[in-house]
């Protein structure tokens, strides 16, 4: 029977989604038109800890890759008696700084330093005055040596800068990670494409091999 209204006896309304009530918060309901990639990417930046860590880790490659520019044992740019030098780039003898001998200035050199700094004269040293392999003769304390104003992560037994060796060591350790990366998923993409286009044999053989190979030890 119809009821006044046009409403069918015995029938119920369908449920919907109730009414938005104030303070609600919209975050909470699934974007509309958001691609999967963006998605994934919203979920990521509500994990605090992760998103702070990947823009750590951001920044600390970057800094690695210019790391010639934060931590050198030669001077960015030099200006000496009216002329400008780029020791980062070329190798000046010490005579072209005052000293004595045709042999590389060693710029952690007080005499060296002395004269860079006199007059008019002035250099522009990296953050960190020590590449990963220099050798500082004139330092305080025997090495290896505690941190210190100097060497702000010490020095190991043979007077090599610890920071300098952690940024050089660094970017050497991230850019091999990441080309062996790019090169197991080229190669995977086409072992893929080989096993589902062959099928058969082919991918059994890849397949079996792909398994033996995963159950070798890891060095």
């Amino acid at each position: 029977s119809t009821l006044a209204g046009g409403r069918c006896a015995g029938h119920r309304p369908t449920a919907g989604p109730g009414p938005i009530r104030r303070g609600t918060n919209l975050n909470t309901f699934p974007a509309v038109g958001l691609s999967p990639a963006r998605r994934a990417w919203k979920r990521f930046r509500r994990n605090k800890l992760g998103f702070y860590s990947l823009i750590l880790f951001c920044t600390m490659v970057l800094l690695s890759l210019a790391a010639e520019l934060v931590s050198n044992d030669r001077p960015l740019i030099v200006k000496y008696e009216g002329s400008f030098y780029f020791p980062m780039l070329k190798a000046y003898p010490e005579k072209v700084f005052g000293g004595d001998f045709e042999t590389p200035a060693d710029y952690l050199d007080p005499f060296i330093r002395d004269k860079l700094t006199k007059g008019n004269n002035w250099a522009v040293f990296a953050p960190n005055p020590y590449g990963p392999k220099t050798l500082n003769y004139f330092a305080k304390e025997p090495n290896p040596s505690r941190p210190t104003p100097a060497n702000l992560f010490g020095t190991d037994d043979r007077g090599r800068d610890l920071l300098a060796q952690l940024i050089y060591g660094f970017r050497l350790s991230v850019l091999f990670a990441l080309a062996l990366t790019l090169i197991g998923v080229v190669v995977g993409i086409i072992t893929g494409a080989v096993q589902g286009y062959a099928g058969g044999k082919t991918d059994l053989a890849f397949q079996r091999f792909i398994e033996i190979w995963g159950s070798m030890p890891e060095l």
